[in-house]
């Protein structure tokens, strides 16, 4: 009996000591993903807004960079900024009026690294973030946070509202608020693409960015006086196209909870993770778009079908990019434990990577030129802007 009992003991131990080894290790390995057929996932392309020219010949059209130049506030660095990510080589905070907001919250992240493979837009260097609205009121959208980084010790931004034009009931050209997630993000050329949780992607244009009035957080659109407010923000960047998702022979739709763009791929391409709180039949899909005209690229069908598809079955699942053909995906923990990035290629994989991100990390984006890849936090109080080096993975 004293040896069963002993040996009951033993197995006890090894068997705690065993789940402990295994929740701190820094890397856990999972069975391979499940390759889909990717040309069940697909995008349709809408047609460009006629409302925008109108809206171009009664407002002030301005630049990215002049937005830039026009930063009202300044990102906080060192030791005021400490996310704590794995191999972390960059980082920034949003001032304390933004950290601290429950009205916002940050989702996406993107680049002039996106935009263009020199690195700029313009001439500058800048990161752009999205947030959505969660505060009382009528539904404020999205903003995109538009972030001087030429100097990464001193960045300065400013946030930009993004609108849908239209034309209102009286006839006049107009726009209201984007009511989308904005759950990710990214820059290709001229275009924001931003991801639209079951409508696939809102496309809006950098070379149309429009100034209005302030003075008033509740006004939006065309007013009385023949003026155009937006939610008190000094400039507005409207939505130009939709690419409206949609999937065929049976296939569950996809939730496009995140996206990236691969600038190693060839072609380019976006790839997009799907969220889901227990991680069952989540999938990572990859679609080809065009550098030419900077739209996802089409088939003789008239549809961008997708060039990869995976179920991953990660667990609440945030972001993902592809680098050199190595996908990274981030998965949150809730507000109380730090986000893991998970690593997998074609063959095999996930491999997690546990604790790696700070708490409440959300979308991807690889920053090519300076071999980073960031990701940005969500929860008041804890908000970061972190890049880590992606080859330490």
């Amino acid at each position: 009996m004293e040896v069963d009992v002993l040996r009951r003991r033993l197995l006890s131990v090894l068997f705690a000591l065993t789940v402990t080894a295994l929740a701190f290790a820094p890397s856990i390995a999972r069975a391979a993903p499940v390759k889909l057929t990717p040309g069940d996932f697909r995008l349709a392309e809408g047609a460009y807004s006629p409302v925008i020219a109108k809206l171009d010949a009664l407002l002030k059209v301005t630049s990215v960079p002049a937005v830039l130049d026009s930063a009202n506030r300044d990102a906080i660095t060192g030791s005021g900024c400490k996310p704590g990510a794995t191999n972390q080589v960059a980082a920034f905070c949003w001032e304390s009026g933004d950290n601290a907001t429950a009205d916002w919250y940050p989702q996406g992240i993107t680049s002039t690294a996106d935009a263009y493979g020199n690195g700029q837009y313009e001439g500058r260097t800048a990161m752009f973030a999205s947030w959505y609205y969660a505060g009382s009121g009528a539904n404020k959208g999205v903003r995109v946070s538009f972030v001087d980084y030429a100097d990464p010790a001193a960045p300065k931004y400013r946030h930009v509202l993004l609108v849908e034009p239209y034309t209102n009931a009286s006839g006049q050209p107009d726009f209201r608020a984007v009511g989308v997630h904005a759950g990710g993000v990214f820059a290709y050329g001229y275009y924001l693409y931003v991801a639209d949780t079951w409508g696939g992607f809102r496309a809006f244009d950098l070379r149309h960015i429009w100034q209005v009035a302030t003075g008033d957080k509740d006004k939006i659109g065309r007013q009385s006086d023949g003026s155009y407010h937006a939610h008190d923000y000094a400039y507005a960047l409207p939505q130009a196209q939709k690419f409206t998702a949609s999937t065929t022979n049976g296939v569950a739709a996809l939730r496009y909870s995140a996206a990236s763009l691969d600038r190693t791929s060839t072609p380019d391409s976006v790839v997009v993770p799907e969220y889901g709180a227990d991680g069952a039949g989540t999938r990572v899909v990859r679609f080809p778009i065009d550098y030419t005209d900077r739209k996802f690229s089409e088939s003789a069908d008239g549809y961008t079908h997708a060039t990869e598809a995976y179920r991953v079955g990660i667990k609440s699942m945030q972001g993902a990019t592809a680098i050199d053909g190595k996908f990274y995906a981030s998965a949150s923990a809730g507000s109380g434990a730090r986000g893991s990035l998970y690593t997998f290629t074609a063959t095999s994989g996930p491999t997690r990577h546990a604790s790696a991100l700070p708490i409440g990390n959300e979308d991807l984006s690889y920053r090519g030129p300076r071999n980073q890849l960031w990701t940005l936090t969500e929860y008041p109080g804890k908000r970061f802007v972190v890049a880590v080096d992606p080859k330490k993975f």
